[in-house]
């Protein structure tokens, strides 16, 4: 019997009728998002603590260009590796100036605010309190956003949507204010550069700087503008058409539309689009757009995985329902592009907009679970683009293969950090990431496409491994940052979650060259065979070999041990030594600093260990970071309001807890309590 999946969906569009300063509504399609106020446009941002970003995958900036510094500008800090010492860019050095530039740059623009201006009969401009009324409700079978309010008891009905397959927003006005002259339209472009400070918080635009970048009206003509935005050595543009109105140019990077009554019936009426791209922008009326969004995501809806728990008696079941439908929404939009996402997706930059390799699974890897493996795809091509990137690192260190960078923007080039450089668990992420696209289509172009990220990673992997005489084992670091970062980086050895990915990710490796019908690099199954045994204490795993206080002093950050048997199938991994683990950390970890993800990885490892009602009381726990707002983003704390790998964990976790995983396939939602949850799904992959 199939599923009622558009009841399911409209179960959770979100619907507003008061502001919430945390909780603003996007509309976007993978590779470019318009994050709107209550407006449906971007009218009033001072009232939100979320930036209402316009942001793409192409738009980057290099502050005083391209140039300025390379990447290997970076003073390196020496770390002993074994015997021989191995440069890491840690610390500024005397190299402050290029070790701010490369932290920062490329960062991603802010393509532009496009909003409301509402005049009184006198023409003075109305602020937010002369605003009241606001129903909103974003249609997620549909991907129309509809806000309707009113200025002074005047109704104001608004209609914002996307363009499936271009860098376009339609929108549609419907009002007495159009006609009378006292509702205009304007887009104004910020200055593009950002500074260290900004850091991980939440970016302020910068609307002062006005010569740091030019605003140029190339060309107008009746219903249609093209202007041409230039920042140093970087370029984009940007098309507005309209029906009836003028456009005037009303400041130095501000252009204003005036709408003009087009006919007795549409005096009332403005409808216009907005196109953004590096080259020429598109073009579209907006009711062929909102028809290519109808389209679009009823076919998403409609494809792939589907789950209810409609008729559970646990009163959490609709919240999970809900989190897991708006979760699916949101990492389509926001993580579903051409290049692994920054944490905060397309709605504002975190990170100055940049990517975190080691997050990448957690953005993505569900896609191929919920039955959606073409959009998971579409980031796997950027690794061979930045290969000769990732193997000029590991030559630069001594190593073979391809090191996969941790922090980057676009281009792929490795970015300094007291952190990121010493992280080594997103190294084996694309090798997974790859099974999942091969065990969703397990065909020889799969094989072909993809093979060199899975052999280069792993031929990195083996190097880096080192073989201990004494335990007859190879280990992992030092130096190396395990992915619970609170540890040192010339103090730590052996993390349970690397060792057991790195066990697993050799074992792809050698089943891909056997699936190819060529010799596997006969190393990667040696390696693998033969990796040091996770450590322990006292009956439970540690952080690391060198990390004994691990339940004392450091039970804060990610529970990470705990991957090695939830988000792995734990081949290394004692089973009743990581339920003693994972009851210990639910009992003394200080959640207040853990992250969205770690929710979903206790869930799953729950999960596999039988633990049906734990990995439940996990995936729903009343923590502070697991917290999933009105609009869906997973909140972590002030600033970091957007948190999308907590949205791909949970779905990755719903996927595991329902359908079961690799040896334990099981229709009858093996991962949650038999008593109190009614769990209804299709089209899910037990492919963890």
């Amino acid at each position: 019997m199939e599923m009622e999946r558009k009841q399911i969906v409209q179960r959770h569009h979100p619907e507003f009728d008061r502001l919430n300063p945390l909780s603003p509504l996007s509309v976007g399609n993978g590779e470019f998002a318009f994050t709107a106020d209550l407006t449906g446009l971007q009218t009033f941002p001072e009232q939100y603590e979320v930036p209402l970003g316009t942001q793409s995958n192409w738009g980057w900036h290099f502050t005083g260009g391209r140039r300025r510094f390379d990447w290997k500008d970076a003073a390196l800090q020496p770390f002993d590796t074994h015997g021989r010492q191995v440069g890491y860019p840690m610390k500024p050095g005397d190299r402050e100036g290029a070790y701010q530039w490369l932290r920062q740059n490329p960062h991603r623009l802010h393509l532009g605010r496009l909003a409301f201006r509402f005049l009184d009969e006198s023409g003075e401009e109305l602020d937010y309190g002369h605003a009241g009324g606001f129903r909103q409700k974003l249609d997620l079978w549909t991907g129309v956003l509809s806000s309707y309010f009113t200025v002074r008891g005047v109704p104001v009905d608004v209609t914002t949507v996307c363009h499936p397959d271009a860098d376009m927003l339609g929108v549609k006005v419907v009002s007495p204010l159009v006609g009378k002259g006292q509702l205009q339209v304007f887009i104004r472009f910020p200055a593009p550069d950002m500074t260290h400070t900004s850091w991980s918080k939440s970016v302020k635009l910068d609307w002062a700087n006005d010569h740091r970048h030019e605003t140029v009206l190339l060309r107008q003509e009746d219903g249609a503008a093209w202007i041409e935005r230039t920042m140093d050595e970087d370029r984009y543009a940007v098309r507005w058409q309209w029906s009836g109105g003028r456009l005037e140019q009303t400041g130095q990077h501000e252009f204003t539309l005036h709408p003009e009554g087009t006919g007795e019936t549409h005096v009332d009426e403005l409808a216009f689009s907005v196109g953004f791209a590096p080259g020429t922008p598109a073009a579209a009326e907006v009711e062929d757009i909102t028809a290519a969004s109808a389209r679009h995501w009823e076919a998403f809806w409609q494809s792939g995985g589907a789950i209810s728990f409609e008729g559970s008696s646990d009163p959490r079941a609709f919240e999970l329902e809900r989190r897991v439908v708006l979760s699916q929404w949101l990492c389509a939009v926001h993580s579903g592009g051409s290049m692994p996402p920054q944490e905060t997706g397309l709605m504002y930059n975190s990170w100055f907009g940049k990517a975190h390799l080691e997050m990448h699974w957690w953005h993505a890897a569900h896609f191929a679970l919920w039955g959606r493996v073409s959009i998971l795809r579409r980031s796997m091509d950027w690794y061979d683009r930045i290969l000769p990137i990732a193997r000029e690192l590991a030559r630069m260190q001594g190593y073979e293969g391809a090191r996969w960078p941790k922090m980057v923007g676009f281009d792929g080039y490795p970015c300094p950090s007291p952190v990121a450089p010493g992280l080594i668990w997103q190294q084996p992420h694309p090798i997974a990431m790859a099974e999942l696209c091969y065990k969703a289509e397990p065909t020889t172009e799969t094989l072909r496409r993809l093979r060199n990220i899975v052999f280069e990673s792993a031929d990195f992997m083996v190097s880096y491994a080192h073989w201990n005489e004494e335990t007859g084992a190879f280990d992992l670091g030092p130096p190396l940052i395990p992915a619970q970062e609170c540890h040192p980086m010339d103090g730590s050895v052996n993390p349970p979650y690397e060792l057991e990915y790195w066990r697993y990710g050799l074992h792809i490796a050698v089943k891909w060259a056997s699936r190819m019908g060529i010799r596997p690099n006969p190393r990667w199954a040696e390696v693998a065979g033969r990796m040091a045994s996770p450590p322990q204490k006292d009956g439970v795993y540690l952080a690391h070999a060198l990390a004994p206080d691990t339940f004392t002093a450091k039970n804060h950050d990610h529970p990470s041990m705990l991957c090695a048997l939830g988000v792995l199938p734990g081949r290394l991994i004692d089973r009743e030594t990581m339920r003693r683990t994972l009851k210990k950390v639910k009992d003394v970890w200080q959640w207040e600093t853990a992250w969205g993800w770690d929710f979903p990885v206790c869930a799953m490892t729950a999960a596999r260990l039988g633990e049906h009602d734990l990995a439940v009381d996990f995936l729903l726990m009343d923590e502070v970071k697991n917290t999933y707002l009105p609009n869906g983003h997973n909140y972590q704390r002030p600033g970091l309001s957007a948190y999308l790998p907590g949205n791909g964990g949970l779905l990755a976790a719903v996927a595991m807890m329902a359908c079961g995983w690799e040896g334990q396939e099981d229709p009858g939602a093996p991962g949650f309590p038999s008593s109190g949850w009614n769990v209804q799904w299709e089209g899910l992959k037990p492919w963890l």
